[in-house]
């Protein structure tokens, strides 16, 4: 079959997947961030087991894939395929006076998360950890400084001491997301996004960046009440 044919039947995949009000909503759950199945059916208030058919059949249509969480290793996270992510209108969100983004040590992911979102967006945000480290990695400061950004290597806090009535919080690792699904800073948002301090390198802490910058693109139109 030609390229052109192969386009053809993957958009036809892609819309016939996407023909079930089940798993449109799930679509629309996983447009702004990422969710464990179990998450989905208690959101959507739907039976695990019929979850696991409309994942199994959006995967399929290579809408959605699966990350294993880092912090427990057991749960699984889906999350909307880039590439899928780019013909999707994300869901609105309701105005938040400043966002929040909470890693586990504050030193990297919500670091950078927050330095993005106020020189993308123009608007408050802050950072924050469920176990603070005493700086900043040098790996964010680096990957920030190439990127124009600037990051305050002794400015880490705690979660408690941050998050006040009207932020909207978004967990940017799985180890906070998970800390935090049960307590009264529950993040609003979960971006499963891998830890660059586990390997250290320079391109762990672009891929970190990169990822942010795309999610943050995405999120600040429909945050704002527009649509993309």
């Amino acid at each position: 079959m030609s390229t052109e044919g192969s386009s053809v039947v993957g958009r036809a995949r892609i819309h016939a997947a996407l023909g079930d009000p089940a798993r449109l909503a799930i679509v629309d759950a996983l447009c702004l961030g990422d969710a464990s199945p179990g998450e989905i059916a208690r959101d959507l208030g739907l039976p695990s087991n019929l979850v696991a058919h409309h994942v199994k059949v959006l995967a399929e249509a290579g809408l959605l894939e699966r990350t294993r969480s880092e912090a427990d290793r057991r749960r699984t996270y889906l999350r909307l395929r880039p590439q899928t992510l780019a013909l999707l209108r994300s869901p609105g969100l309701p105005e938040a006076q400043r966002v929040v983004f909470v890693c586990t040590h504050n030193s990297a992911r919500s670091q950078l998360a927050a330095a993005l979102w106020a020189d993308r967006t123009r608007r408050p945000a802050a950072s924050a950890g469920t176990h603070p480290a005493s700086h900043v990695h040098p790996g964010a400061v680096a990957v920030a400084r190439r990127h124009g950004l600037r990051l305050d290597p002794t400015g880490t806090a705690h979660v408690v001491d941050i998050v006040d009535d009207g932020d909207l919080v978004i967990a940017v690792c799985d180890n906070a997301h998970e800390d935090l699904s049960t307590g009264a800073t529950r993040p609003r948002l979960h971006w499963s996004v891998p830890d660059p301090v586990r390997s250290g390198t320079d391109a762990a802490f672009e891929a970190a960046y990169t990822d942010l910058a795309g999610r943050i693109d995405r999120l600040a139109p429909p945050l704002a009440g527009d649509r993309p």
